[in-house]
């Protein structure tokens, strides 16, 4: 299937960002964002009255002021969570082609009884499928699952999947704050891995609470920390050995890992406490993640490319929360230190191999 795409100029301001101006540049790029967010009331409705189990609400920890931000956010950002429409605008407005639409992080409902949490799921993965067939040449979809029962989450993949056609999973960082590869959860990650679909992995807050009260560490901080620890749990329990056709797309430029990754090749050849599960240093696997373009500097998008190659970057946005990169083709196109080639891949070129989407002749 091929993509078409019309684009406008501008799009309004909200209070959380800024007004995204000029689209592409003129650069003539297939452009996909594979890290923006669609939220459905009616699962969030369907829970209400029920009480969670395990630590539900991971972002819980915070202060009033950022609690009000949050809430203001929230509230000022609904329709365009919601609203294809709305969003088909600011995609034409800032060069955006297709988006991969993943639920919102708060749709995880981890810490719900399993078989509510996994009917809440299929309300969140048939409201995105239903989006994408309304605009099958704007969107592909991703699911979300009851990673607290692994039987039932597996089986709402393979449903999402195989019924629904969603192109992959957003998972957590942490199951109610227990590690992914100390969850259980062995037979979801092999699945995932037979039926090809990627992994996008998408903190929400912190398991660590204490100490991420203020100044909204839970996010600035909190955020990147969590995919650090769950990225090494992923190498160092072995599940990218295990696994190795899994492809795992980590949130916000890959959290704290991809620019400190010597901190782990270093130890790894002087002690065995490091090479319990696995057979190569740590950034061997590391090479197999793919990280997005959320960094919001050039610096930082530079050394992803050139350290992990072009063809583990893709563009994102957060869309259309506050963290959100507003202008996300012009950020990547105007990086000074990527030629056309790396830029081509990063907008779009690469989110085609990994979804599956056929990559338009150019313009």
């Amino acid at each position: 299937m091929l993509y078409k795409c019309g684009h406008t100029t501008h799009a309004p301001a909200t209070d959380f960002g800024q007004a995204p101006g000029a689209a592409k540049d003129d650069k003539s790029f297939f452009t996909v964002d594979l890290h923006c967010h669609l939220h459905v009331p009616e699962a969030d409705a369907m829970l209400e009255g029920a009480s969670p189990s395990g630590p539900q609400d991971m972002i819980g920890s915070t202060n009033q002021l950022t609690a009000d931000i949050n809430r203001r956010q929230q509230a000022t950002i609904l329709t365009k969570l919601t609203d294809p429409a709305e969003r088909i605008a600011d995609m034409d407005a800032t060069g955006v082609d297709v988006q991969a639409v993943s639920p919102a992080p708060s749709h995880y409902y981890y810490g719900y009884e399993g078989g509510l949490a996994r009917d809440a799921a299929r309300l969140v993965n048939d409201r995105i499928a239903e989006v994408v067939a309304q605009h099958p040449d704007r969107f592909v979809g991703l699911c979300t699952v009851p990673l607290q029962d692994v039987d039932l989450a597996v089986a709402e993949l393979e449903r999402s999947v195989g019924e629904l056609g969603l192109r992959g999973v957003e998972i957590s960082t942490n199951v109610n704050g227990v590690d992914l590869t100390r969850a259980g959860l062995a037979t979801f990650f092999q699945r995932v891995e037979e039926l090809g679909v990627m992994i996008f992995m998408h903190p929400l807050g912190t398991s660590i609470r204490d100490r991420f009260y203020d100044h909204y560490f839970q996010n600035t901080i909190g955020h990147p920390l969590e995919s650090a620890l769950a990225i090494g749990n992923l190498v160092f329990d072995g599940y990218l050995e295990t696994y190795p056709g899994l492809k795992v797309l980590i949130a916000h430029g890959g959290g704290y890992i991809p620019a400190y990754s010597g901190r782990w090749d270093h130890p790894y050849h002087l002690r065995d406490d490091l090479k319990v599960n696995i057979s190569k240093p740590p950034s061997e696997y590391l090479k197999k993640l793919y990280f997005d373009t959320v960094v919001f500097t050039h610096h930082q998008l530079e050394y992803l490319v050139n350290t992990w190659g072009a063809d583990q970057v893709v563009m994102g946005t957060d869309y259309p929360y506050g963290m959100m990169e507003v202008e996300p083709v012009r950020f990547v196109n105007s990086a000074p230190g990527l030629d056309d080639d790396q830029k081509r891949a990063v907008m779009g070129g690469n989110a085609a191999t990994l979804l599956g989407i056929e990559v338009p002749a150019p313009r």
